[in-house]
Parts: C-alpha cells; sequence; structure tokens
C-alpha cells in the first residue's frame, strides 16, 4: 500500500511540475526578444486577473489544459498584460501595461493578441495578427481559433 501511495505521490508531483513550465513574460521587451530568436510570435493575453469573471474563465477552460500547454509551447511565447484591482504591481509593469492597452487599443477584457515585433532604436515595432477572446467550446474550440489566425498569417 504504501508503493501505491508513493508512486502517486510521485505522479500527481510531476503533472503539477508539467503544469507549471510554461513561462508567462510580464516584461514585453524581455518576450520580444526571446519571440525573434525563437522565431515565434507573441501570444499577449490582456486580463483583469483578480476581478474579470470572463478572464478567470478563459484561464480555467484554456490558458491552464494540458492542450493549450502543448499547443503553446510549440506556438507562442506568452505575455500576461494584467490589470488587477486587488493586486500590486510595480509602477515599471502598470505604464508598461497602460501604454501596451492604449497603443493595441483594447476596450475590454479578455483580449488575446497576436502579433510579432522587433525593437530598433529603443522602440519596439509591433505587427498585428489578430485577436481574440474568451470562445465557448474548451481548450479545443479556443485553440481552433488561435490556430487560424497564425496560419492566416504564414501564407
Amino acid at each position: 500500500m504504501r508503493k501505491i501511495f508513493i508512486l502517486a505521490f510521485f505522479i500527481i508531483g510531476s503533472l503539477a511540475l508539467q503544469a507549471q513550465d510554461l513561462n508567462w513574460h510580464t516584461d514585453v521587451r524581455e518576450a520580444i526578444a526571446i519571440s525573434n530568436k525563437e522565431k515565434k510570435p507573441l501570444m499577449m493575453f490582456f486580463t483583469g486577473s483578480d476581478w474579470c469573471g470572463w478572464c478567470i474563465r478563459l484561464q480555467n477552460e484554456v490558458l491552464k489544459t494540458p492542450e493549450f500547454q502543448k499547443w503553446a509551447k510549440e506556438n507562442v511565447i506568452l505575455v500576461e498584460l494584467d490589470y488587477p484591482r486587488r493586486t500590486a504591481q510595480t509602477p515599471e509593469i502598470k505604464n508598461q501595461n497602460a501604454e501596451l492597452q492604449q497603443a493595441f487599443g483594447i476596450q475590454g477584457f479578455p483580449t488575446v493578441y497576436f502579433t510579432n515585433a522587433e525593437s530598433k532604436d529603443g522602440k519596439v515595432n509591433f505587427k498585428g495578427l489578430g485577436n481574440t477572446g474568451y470562445v465557448a467550446g474548451g481548450p479545443t474550440a479556443w485553440l481552433a481559433v488561435a490556430d487560424g489566425i497564425l496560419k492566416s498569417q504564414k501564407m
């Protein structure tokens, strides 16, 4: 019985580690450098993590699933741009996120924007690929929309 318990503990532990493998960047410039190095677009997740019901639902139904995690590792560099009401943020992150919200014309949350970007002479140029938000139907439905956005740009 003890062996079964220990085996179950290790299996659950390894699944928890796999779930934490995704790296959500909060520094856009760092994410751009990685995006250019790996030749993958940015997936910018504009969210109100501690107050937006649809954002929380998108997180739970899609972004925390194994299907999304596998897809994200293969296809995009993840950027979380959070606009919390109760969670403290550094002034740098607040300013960066406010500038990006204005630059992308984000009016509602959640918004997921796919883009390529490059930094030149201290300025960032974005080339928008498309955007989406919450899509009913779980990871399969959401990933179909995301794949449609990314594939339409490869042609």
